[in-house]
């Protein structure tokens, strides 16, 4: 019988069980931030076709004479150009300046996760997470007030601080508020939410006005901040200061007024005087094996994550919602997929604690692999101008499949796992690296695959992401542990080379 179920045990013979409502409750409060970046995430989507000029309007326009427009006739661009709802538009983005709405939040987000990872070390989780409110309010309030490019570029910016910064911090919050019985189920809860806030974009945002959707948008981060308040620092932290007794009250709180602390308080206590005791610089990092391994394994993820292929199904979901035979308009089919993506994330959430990490990932890089395949194939039949009309469904099945997969494992684990992995002296620097690795890797395939597409097709694309979930699977197989159930010596140990 492993340590955890013989503590669990001790704990019930004791009539002490611990109560798991607050770590519910600490665990949401923190994933609110989660939802504010879902909602910057996928803000562009619903606005910026509103703040582009419609292909009819300007069809004897070249794109000087747009920039024209935008920079030199603002007072009268109303009368000559409407946005996407038909409406009179105060300002329209021209090519250059869109692309750079949507790509600078992946930099601002880059440039946040390593200091958000060093404040969390030294100022707390609790406090980094309030600050990073800010960010989101600021980038809401530039937007709601923009009067040009300048200043959205300038609010998607502050977006990315917030965005990269809530990557860092939230997830180490909820892994460290957790007991290890729950930490998968709560784990999760980043992609979940995340994925809701990118839902409820996608819902308002197909129907309002973009300065509507940014107010409305704005609630969250005054949310994080009135709820978030009131939830404790983490045990972990709070034992580092040498602040046992508030570590103590800490995790009452979290645990319960009847629960027996003395056995996990002492384990947190063991785990940081080993901490204390060796060096958490990135130089220990690398040349020690259990944290390098632990390294290893979450860039993995991470970019295992990114070239699964998700934002290229994601991208041309309307082409394969046309090769069904569909004529739902392009919001509608963007709803369907977020709605599928948030119920398969909550499945996962439900899945964790009882199928395990490996074998979620597992199922997530074969299943995303043959359902690329198919795609790819598929799209080639069709570009040879073979009959694939009967098939039509084809595609739209696997476009749900991959989804469902990548929403039950790479979509949420490696969130949670870049907390599990690291030893509590790395955490904060490491999950700085991981969230600055993935958004690289976002910027990377955001702007490589458009030129991808154009230089050898769609089909293609789909066929060399399967190539990476045919790699992923003997990566997960090899190099990824198991961590349900285990605690973070236990993790060491197993990275460690040694048996738990």
């Amino acid at each position: 019988m492993d340590k955890p179920t013989m503590h669990m045990l001790s704990v019930q013979e004791k009539g002490g069980e611990t109560k798991k409502l607050n770590q519910y409750v600490a665990a949401v409060a923190a994933s609110i931030g989660a939802v504010a970046a879902g909602t910057i995430l996928a803000w562009t989507s619903p606005a910026l076709p509103q703040l582009e000029p419609p292909q009819n309007t300007t069809t004897n326009l070249t794109e000087i004479d747009i920039f024209f427009l935008n920079e030199t006739s603002k007072d009268n661009v109303s009368d000559v150009l409407v946005n996407a709802l038909g409406q009179p538009a105060d300002f329209l983005l021209n090519t250059r300046d869109s692309s750079l709405v949507s790509s600078i939040l992946a930099i601002g987000a880059a440039i946040s996760a390593l200091p958000v990872g060093f404040s969390a070390e030294r100022f707390g989780r609790r406090p980094t997470i309030l600050m990073l409110a800010l960010p989101f309010l600021l980038n809401w309030l530039l937007t709601i007030f923009a009067n040009g490019s300048g200043m959205l570029i300038a609010a998607r910016f502050f977006a990315g601080l917030g965005t990269g910064g809530i990557c860092v911090c939230a997830p180490m919050y909820i892994g460290e508020v957790a007991e290890t019985s729950i930490r998968g189920s709560l784990g999760s809860f980043f992609q979940l939410f995340l994925t809701v806030g990118i839902l409820f974009t996608f819902v308002v945002g197909g129907w309002t006005h973009w300065r509507t959707l940014s107010i409305i948008s704005a609630v969250f981060p005054v949310l994080l901040i009135a709820v978030f308040w009131w939830m404790p620092e983490t045990p972990q932290y709070l034992l580092g200061k040498n602040r046992r007794r508030d570590a103590e009250r800490s995790l009452r709180w979290l645990r319960g007024p009847l629960a027996d602390l003395s056995g996990e308080l002492e384990e947190m206590q063991k785990d940081v005087d080993t901490a204390s005791r060796q060096s958490a610089g990135i130089l220990s990092m690398v040349t020690n094996r259990a944290p390098l391994m632990a390294l290893i394994c979450s860039l993995g993820l991470m970019f295992f994550q990114q070239f699964s292929g998700i934002n290229a199904v994601i991208f041309y979901t309307n082409n394969i919602f046309q090769s069904a035979g569909s004529n739902i308009p392009p919001v509608i089919a963007t709803i369907i997929v977020g709605v599928v993506q948030t119920i398969a994330t909550y499945i996962s959430s439900l899945l964790i604690e009882k199928a395990g990490r490996r074998i979620l990932l597992l199922q997530s890089c074969i299943i995303m692999g043959i359902c690329l395949i198919v795609l790819g194939t598929y799209f080639k039949l069709q570009e040879s101008g073979a009959n694939v009309g009967t098939f039509g469904w084809l595609p739209l099945i696997c476009l749900v499949l991959f989804i469902v997969s990548f929403s039950l494992g790479f979509g949420p684990i490696p969130w949670m796992m870049m907390s599990e992995l690291f030893a509590v002296e790395f955490r904060g620097t490491a999950s700085g690296i991981a969230v600055i690795t993935n958004w690289c890797l976002v910027f990377i395939v955001t702007l490589c695959f458009p030129l991808l597409k154009d230089m050898i097709g769609i089909y293609s694309c789909f066929w060399v992401f399967s190539g990476f979930m045919i790699i992923c699977v003997f990566f997960v197989f090899f190099l990824i542990p198991e961590t349900k159930g285990k605690t973070v010596s236990q993790i060491q140990t197993i990275l460690g080379g040694k048996r738990a």
